[in-house]
């Protein structure tokens, strides 16, 4: 199962991304630098972290007009598999493939810390194996992480359970001490209206093994792997 982690000048998490999958049994991810034209022969896409072109302009907005990112639009309308991580999920907002956008965080300075996360939506190509409400410990490291979208935007969202995880307290309340950034709802993470791409604010790579301080981030990537397994079996 191949996975491509896609590489931005300023990306310092594909590092990250790569050792994370890797490590899992039957994934074998490749970095793609961003001046490539086609993804082809991958079965999942991941936009890591970092800082993209510096984060010039706003968070994402340049990395969006990469060449590799018209393969990922291609690619994530075909149905294929697409998590982007911290400036990942802010690449996908600026790219048009997630609703909203991140803006500087509510304390207006740099967040790095473990926070709690909620599955709002068990059944999602990146959530399954985890039951509805189940907490999940990642880490977050982001200066324009609150996510903002519109009231219609967000009925959308709640009415389509796009919204998969959200920021919430050790024993998985939804408040506002649990929310690290002021992002609306608590929004952690929401995925498209078709539920192939996921985009999220905390960092699954770094959460993959217990010495790291949690090995949730696991069970995203290999719901990825389960859901991926799932179609292949339908198409043969």
């Amino acid at each position: 199962m191949k996975f491509a982690v896609i590489q931005f000048p300023g990306s310092n998490c594909d590092q990250d991304c790569l050792a994370a999958l890797n490590g899992i049994a039957g994934v074998r991810a490749e970095y793609v630098w961003h001046k490539k034209t086609s993804l082809d022969g991958c079965d999942a896409i991941v936009l890591p972290g970092g800082f993209s072109y510096g984060d010039y302009l706003r968070c994402g907005a340049i990395a969006r007009f990469s060449p590799i990112m018209a393969s990922v639009v291609e690619e994530a309308r075909n149905g294929k598999l697409v998590i982007g991580t911290c400036n990942g999920f802010q690449v996908l907002c600026e790219i048009g493939l997630l609703p909203g956008a991140l803006v500087r965080n509510r304390a207006l300075h740099f967040i790095c810390d473990l926070v709690t996360t909620r599955v709002e939506v068990a059944d999602s190509a990146f959530t399954h194996g985890c039951a509805q409400g189940s907490l999940l410990r990642l880490p977050i490291a982001h200066g324009e992480g609150c996510y903002f979208a519109d009231e219609p935007t967000l009925r959308e969202l709640n009415e389509r359970r796009q919204i998969i995880l959200r920021y919430a307290t050790a024993d998985g309340r939804i408040d506002a001490s649990a929310n690290p950034n002021g992002s609306v709802e608590n929004i952690a993470g929401i995925c498209n209206r078709e539920g192939n791409v996921f985009g999220l604010m905390p960092h699954p790579d770094r959460a993959c093994e217990e010495r790291l301080g949690s090995a949730d981030g696991l069970k995203i990537f290999q719901s990825m792997m389960t859901t991926i397994e799932s179609r292949r079996q339908q198409a043969a």
